[in-house]
């Protein structure tokens, strides 16, 4: 290339520096890219006249910057890209000697001291900048490296304190147990071993996502089987049940519930279904005559059974060796879940999580779409008898105290609390752990009561046999944002003192994790009340002056101008003015606004969402991958007495609108990243954490997969570098020190020590893993661990349809 061409374009990359700089500035922010800008744009100039005063000049730009990139953010290696990549990239190739030969008053010995000498002051910058680089490999700000002390004396257990089994021939729910602990006794598969292992079988569903009419773009396979009977059983994104052999994933019965599709749901998934054995059953001797009788049917015909929920709304029973409809449940095999239910619209009440089978009981909440309608269905609560699908009690957040069933023709509380996650059960104490959220509006609180504030956001402990509430903790006041409790509540028993306590751990989307005792609600671990801001332009609104924030937690350091990203000077300049253009008050409670973007970080994706956390209970330890995704929210005002009219934008992909449709205000939620789509906020966008419960201390902390085939400006990234990605799923633990989590955006599956958090292990997948992975032992005698690969829409990985299985060669 032509020295002229290399000097106009150094020129026109110092005057855009300049230019973008000063628009920063003038926003409050830093005036250094003008400074820069002005550096680049003269030694262009002096490169075009070919003296090496341009080299020079280059060279004191690039140490400068070099300094100020420091002075920001320290050693971090992934923040120094945007500051200095492209600046190093154009000062090696004017370090080259092709062009420093075309100068006029090129040095006769450019590698010759002296203070005119721009080539050799552009070379050795470039090289004391390029060592710092290679050194910086060798360090890492972010993590932490430690190990997660054993409980002295603790060997293999099988029976948790609670009285529950570990699992481990079988994984009898969703989250292992009732207990949600995502632990397996199993120890075949360990860290001196874990290398060696391979796919053993992989069964393809057969279900993909259909067009956009049919499905929507959120179509994801979050499955995690259940392996008991002697089967494993899962569902796949539209509910079809399916049942395979554990050792060779043959499939041996499938049942398609023929669910309605629509592609204005919110969500197209399954999580999972649950299972029951009614063997032996003998009615007791005061048993009602006649519902004594309809259950002696009903287990006789389906003895044991699959219990099984569809994003349509229906709850149904199958027979758990044929895969039959039980008819004799419900009507004819199903229960609508929509039957008196208030507020019915399309695609606006749904359900995704796996009901929850504890003693004789199906306990199930709702996936009611959020931002659609500002006046939704209920979110009540229901207990359904689990042999004949007679239900039991309700729990509605809109009248807490009635909880017995509805009588014909009454309709449940319109648009109360909703609870759409996975539920967890201690039967020794006789209750059940519902994870509340919000009530619709999310963003707009001027229509609750004090009675919707006590739910809103609570975690509930609710009594099996009659659905009385026992105790609510509050995780969030006065929700704005869409922080509902998204996660699995996790029981295990931590020491206390010289004792134990039954404890409860409850993961949120600001990062907090409330340790409390789940025989009261009463905290275990610190809580605090931190001042918040509540300035607001919305009239009525009254923002909760406090929040609570637990001692236990992963709530990312405010965002700061310095911690925007990017790949090049120019998005990062892009992200730095999205951070001086949008309203942020230094912490995860910025109300939204209609006047201006509020930027909310963490974003409504969380911190924690429903892959919820895993826990070694026998040596108190607490394996989970938080993520860090901001987001800008703003309500846009609708008009006077048109409560019903749309404003989605020309390009509802580009500036996403919720519409709120009744409400008057809808909300633009969207992801704070550049032009490239790259996130605005510097890496790690997720990692890997290893924690202490016993004391509440983090050992370990590593960043937690890599950009592998992540877009940046359409084009993939080739490089499997390590930055720490987002995890949209779940992990495993097992007693033999591994944990398994294959839920990053890189479509690979890991195994890592749970002491230190060092990967032993990793696969790629065919497709993305966002799911949970789960472990048993087959006939063979062998372990097996399981995940279900089939991608996620809205996140962009690679969709398939793959059940895997691995053990060791």
């Amino acid at each position: 290339m032509a020295l002229g061409t290399i000097a106009l374009s150094i020129a026109l990359l110092g005057l855009a520096l300049a230019i973008l700089g000063l628009t920063l500035a003038l926003a409050g922010g830093t005036w250094f890219y003008v400074a820069l800008g002005v550096g680049v744009l003269a030694s262009g100039v002096e490169l075009a006249r070919r003296r090496q005063r341009g080299l020079g000049i280059y060279a004191l730009v690039l140490a400068a910057a070099f300094a100020w990139t420091v002075g920001e953010v320290g050693l971090d290696k992934w923040q120094w890209i945007p500051r200095g990549a492209l600046l190093l990239l154009v000062g090696l190739v004017l370090c080259l000697p092709p062009v420093v030969r075309r100068l006029r008053d090129a040095p006769e010995r450019p590698w010759k001291p002296g203070l005119g000498n721009g080539p050799l002051a552009l070379r050795v910058v470039v090289l004391l900048i390029a060592a710092s680089g290679a050194a910086s490999w060798f360090f890492d700000p972010v993590e932490t490296r430690g190990s997660l002390p054993k409980v002295a004396g603790a060997g293999p257990a099988a029976v948790d304190p609670s009285g529950v089994p570990y699992p481990a021939d079988d994984w009898v729910a969703y989250g292992g147990t009732n207990l949600g602990q995502r632990y397996s006794a199993l120890a075949d598969i360990g860290t001196a071993n874990v290398r060696g292992l391979a796919v053993a079988w992989e069964h393809h569903t057969g279900d993909l996502r259909g067009d956009s009419r049919a499905d929507p773009k959120e179509f994801t396979f979050e499955a995690t089987p259940i392996k008991v009977n002697g089967l494993l059983y899962l569902c796949t994104p539209h509910n079809i049940v399916q049942a395979l052999e554990p050792e060779t994933g043959r499939l041996v019965w499938a049942f398609d519930p023929k669910m309605a599709r629509d592609g204005q749901y919110q969500h197209q998934t399954c999580r999972g279904v649950s299972y029951n054995d009614s063997t032996g059953y003998a009615p007791p001797a005061e048993a009602d005559a006649d519902r004594a009788a309809a259950v002696v049917a009903a287990v006789a015909e389906c003895p044991r059974r699959i219990i099984a929920a569809s994003v349509d709304a229906r709850l149904y029973a199958l027979n758990a060796e044929t895969g039959a409809l039980c008819r004799t449940f419900g009507a004819d095999g199903f229960v609508d879940l929509k039957a008196q239910m208030p507020n019915l619209r399309r695609a606006a009440y749904q359900q995704t999580s796996a009901p929850l089978v504890t003693r004789n009981l199906i306990v199930l909440g709702s996936a009611i779409a959020d931002n659609y309608y500002a006046d939704n269905p209920s979110g009540v609560i229901r207990a359904f008898d689990v042999r004949t699908g007679a239900i039991v009690w309700k729990f509605d957040a809109g009248k807490p105290d009635a909880t017995a069933p509805l009588r014909p023709g009454d309709k449940y509380e319109p648009n109360s609390a909703v609870a759409w996650t996975q539920f967890s059960a201690d039967e020794a104490l006789g209750l059940v752990y519902v994870p509340f959220g919000n009530r619709a509006p999310d963003q707009v609180g001027v229509a609750r009561s004090r009675a919707d504030e006590a739910l809103i956001d609570a975690l509930a402990a609710l009594d099996l046999e009659t659905g009385t509430l026992r105790w609510a903790f509050r995780t969030t006041y006065h929700d704005l944002w869409d922080r509902d409790n998204p996660s699995q509540p996790v029981l295990l028993t931590l020491p206390q003192g010289e004792g134990t306590v039954p404890a409860i751990l409850i993961p949120t989307k600001v990062g907090n994790v409330w340790v409390l005792d789940r025989r009261t609600g009463a905290p275990i671990r610190p809580v605090s009340e931190v001042p918040v801001s509540t300035r607001t332009d919305i009239p009525g609104e009254t923002p909760s002056p406090v929040q609570p924030m637990s001692s236990l937690g992963f709530t990312p350091a405010p965002l700061t101008e310095a911690g925007m990203w990017g790949v090049t000077p120019f998005d990062q300049i892009q992200c730095r003015l999205a951070f001086r253009s949008n309203r942020y008050d230094g912490n995860p409670f910025t109300p939204p606004q209609a006047s201006e973007g509020a930027i909310v970080w963490p974003g409504n994706i969380g911190v924690f969402n429903w892959g919820s956390v895993a826990v070694d209970p026998v040596h108190h330890w607490m394996i989970a991958t938080p993520q860090y995704l901001p987001y800008i929210y703003r309500l846009l005002p609708r008009p006077p007495g048109e409560p019903e009219r749309r404003l989605v934008g020309a390009d509802p992909e580009a500036s996403p609108v919720n519409e709120n449709l009744g409400g008057p205000y809808a909300v633009s939620i969207a992801h704070m990243r550049s032009a490239l789509g790259i996130p605005c906020s510097a890496p790690p966008w997720g990692v890997r954490v290893g924690v202490n419960l016993a004391d509440g201390t983090l050992a370990w902390k590593r960043r937690n997969g890599t950009v592998a085939g992540q877009k940046v400006g359409g084009l993939a990234v080739p490089l499997p570098l390590e930055m720490g990605m987002l995890a949209h799923g779940g992990t495993l633990t097992t007693a033999g020190g591994v944990a398994f989590t294959a839920a990053t955006l890189d479509d690979r599956m890991r195994g890592y020590d749970m002491r230190t958090g060092e990967v032993l292990w990793s696969t790629t997948l065919p497709a993305g893993g966002q799911a949970t992975p789960m472990t048993y032992r087959g006939r063979d005698g062998r372990q097996y661990v399981v995940i279900a690969a089939g991608g996620h829409g809205a996140l962009g990985t690679t969709p398939g349809d793959s059940v895997i299985a691995f053990r060791l060669e």
